[in-house]
């Protein structure tokens, strides 16, 4: 069999290393030390000034602290984006609130404000809101931020997967109170596993440090007054996390690269249509997507399987909250007739092989297996 093609594997440099080495030579293999410190630093000067930042063990911890800082508690109902990993909308279960799952729009397939509007009117005592820039393409922020504001109610946004991505040349997970990164393995730039939470009220950063190394108070013996968690990222793989950030324009570039070769590969074959963006906006194209016009016969899992006879990794659009047997009975807000947008795109959509490494020849095969179903 070929070798694999992955759909987006972590790409080393050879920096991480070194600062691997660091940690065991100083023997700083804890969750703290220098390269925490400093990746905290040379993340929150990469997203800009006054930007602040906690180094954690995972994204989805950075979205559960973010929910405490922001009050959530049991029977609170906080709305999310229904299209995205489930890791966006789990932590507010963690703490017994109750979702309720916004449909996406067509121009980003992010959260759709006019949806938003309407669940305000049918909730309006809401704790929150969290939103997701699927696959690394940034909402429509601006409207979606208005809204927040226009109801006072804070709101966190889930960057995950768009680290890099900008609108109007402002770095996502800025646009709301609380802005949330990963790190995980496949993502843009990789630690293994880790995430940050980041904001530009350093109180909340702070604070989020504070929770995430058990709440313990400044006392000789150990005393805590709050619940806690162990939720500091390690000393070992910051040092991962600060080889990557050097490279994570680069890793930008090379990602915009595949996906214009796709665009440009499928141009003439009108059933095809690429993940879209906002004109304003500049995605990290962490995933390059495609959806197929639903009155085609070609069905997006007969390309799946054809790609998996080929040892190539892709995967489908990730299931709408709302379809998930756990959530079946959370209410969920359109505003178009008949099917929903989010459930059009999980229908008609699949991503793509994306990974950087991926060479001339990978690519080729990529897309003539895609072709081959509309000769």
């Amino acid at each position: 069999m070929r070798d694999r093609i992955y759909l987006s594997s972590p790409t080393m440099h050879g920096e991480e290393l070194q600062y691997i080495h660091e940690a065991f030579d100083t023997n700083w293999v804890a969750p703290l030390g220098p390269n925490v410190d400093a990746f905290e630093k040379e993340f929150a000067a990469y997203l800009g000034e006054g930007v602040h930042t906690a180094a954690l063990s995972a994204g989805s911890a950075a979205i559960h602290l973010a929910m405490i800082l922001n009050g959530v508690g049991r029977d609170d109902i906080v709305f999310g984006s229904d299209l995205t990993f489930a890791a966006t909308v789990n932590p507010i279960t963690y703490l017994g609130a109750k979702p309720v799952f916004i449909d996406s729009e067509r121009e980003s397939w992010n959260m759709d404000p006019e949806a938003l509007k309407k669940a305000f009117t049918l909730y309006p005592n809401v704790k929150a809101v969290i939103y997701a820039n699927l696959y690394g393409t940034p909402a429509k922020l601006d409207e979606i931020s208005a809204i927040c504001r226009e109801h006072q109610v804070p709101f966190i946004e889930d960057a995950a997967e768009s680290l890099g991505a900008t609108l109007h040349g402002k770095q996502t997970g800025l646009f709301g109170d609380i802005g949330i990164y990963s790190f995980n393995g496949n993502k843009i730039i990789t630690t293994s596993g880790g995430g940050m939470l980041a904001s530009k009220d350093e109180a909340i950063t702070k604070k989020a440090t504070f929770l995430a190394t058990q709440a313990r108070e400044k006392a000789r013996h150990y005393e805590h007054k709050e619940i806690g968690f162990n939720y500091r990222m390690s000393n070992v793989v910051a040092g991962i996390g600060r080889g990557q950030l050097l490279h994570l324009d680069e890793h930008i570039a090379a990602k915009k690269k595949i996906y214009e070769q796709y665009t440009e590969a499928f141009a003439d074959i009108p059933q095809i249509h690429m993940n879209p963006y906002l004109k304003d906006s500049e995605p990290n194209f962490w995933l390059s997507c495609m959806t197929i016009d639903p009155d085609c016969k070609v069905k997006p899992l007969a390309i799946m399987e054809a790609f998996d006879a080929e040892n190539i990794e892709c995967r489908p659009i990730w299931k709408p909250m709302h379809m998930q047997p756990v959530y079946a009975e959370n209410d969920f807000v359109k505003v178009t007739d008949g099917m929903s947008v989010s459930e059009e795109v999980f229908k008609d959509g699949l991503c793509l092989p994306s990974d950087i490494k991926n060479t001339p020849e990978d690519m080729e095969r990529i897309i003539g297996i895609v072709r081959s179903f509309f000769a």
